[in-house]
């Protein structure tokens, strides 16, 4: 089993020339809703690059409102499982996004209910039976940080995606969140906050993802956009892998895509390098649609993507 502790949103997606700036108004040609928070989009994503037989369970929030039926009713309509509490007095999560005309987006978060998530929500018995858990920074670090604490203790693989970074985020928190971590996922900014509180001369990417790798004995991924991903091994080994070429629609959801699918091969005993290609060829087919989980690749697309990848390589 798979459990993502995170975040649930409804995300209004809105279509523009170019990114508004300060004081700025710009014209949106229109908009959709689509369903999202990280932490949902990761459990879909995961479900999706799943094999037959294996669960994937979803933790979360959402307001007593229309948006938290139906952010609810999409986990369970794509197999995931929703362990999701209602709670009176905040609003389910919403996300506001403009996309513009080159894929770029920019995003505004409302948290609501994914600030009252519990760790609670998840039992010592549930991360009993799991392989894998999946943590991200759109929920209180406090209580994903219980989460991992206990999925640690019995004997669970913590993958944690570094984002976003708050301003929250110190030092001591960094340094436990390491400690608890098995697979940490950074994009090259997170990188660089990382390196920021853990006072790492370097600016280079690389150089603080194998700093991260050595010192606290886990796999650092930096996912670099079109670019693809490098990540850190401990003991001084690096893999380094390149995405097909993609024409790129909408870049919403590429980061959650990559480590849902991540977790999906780690949870299935795949070799880590078999793990990076899925997720890379994942995360490149998630951009060629508008859309967070609707972009989302399934399992057979995601193979096919990866082989091709290979051959290409």
């Amino acid at each position: 089993m798979i459990i993502v502790f995170g975040s649930i949103n409804m995300d209004l997606v809105a279509t523009v020339k170019s990114i508004v700036r300060p004081g700025e108004t710009v014209l949106a040609r229109d908009y959709r809703t689509f369903f999202g928070g990280k932490g949902a989009n990761q459990a879909i994503a995961a479900g999706r690059a799943a094999p037959n037989g294996m669960k994937v369970t979803f933790a979360g929030a959402v307001g007593q409102d229309e948006y938290g039926k139906l952010c609810t009713a999409n986990l369970n309509e794509n197999g995931v499982s929703a362990q999701v509490s209602t709670v009176l007095g905040s609003p389910t999560g919403v996300a506001f996004i403009s996309v513009d005309d080159s894929g770029e987006n920019a995003i505004t978060v409302v948290s609501g209910a994914n600030s009252r998530i519990s760790a609670r929500q998840v039992s010592d018995d549930m991360l009993s039976l799991s392989k894998v858990v999946v943590l991200q920074m759109e929920s209180p670090f406090a209580q994903s940080s219980d989460v991992a604490a206990r999925a640690r203790q019995r004997g669970c693989r913590v993958l944690w995606n570094l984002a976003p970074v708050g301003p929250e985020l110190d030092i001591d928190s960094l340094k436990l969140l390491l400690a608890r971590t098995d697979f940490f996922v950074v994009n090259e900014s997170e990188a660089h906050q990382a390196a920021v509180l853990l006072k790492q001369e370097s600016a280079d990417s690389r150089e603080t993802a194998r700093m991260i790798a050595e010192t606290y004995n886990l796999v650092c991924v930096v996912t670099l956009g079109g670019d693809g991903i490098w990540a850190a091994v401990p003991g001084g080994t690096s893999i380094e892998m390149r995405p097909p070429p993609t024409e790129v629609i909408d870049t919403t959801g590429a980061g959650d895509t990559f480590c849902g699918v991540l977790a999906s091969g780690i949870a299935e005993g795949l070799h880590l390098e078999q793990c990076l290609e899925r997720a890379v060829a994942a995360a490149s087919l998630s951009c060629t649609s508008l859309g967070a989980q609707s972009s989302m690749p399934h399992r057979v697309s995601i193979d096919a993507a990866a082989a091709a990848a290979r051959v290409s390589r």
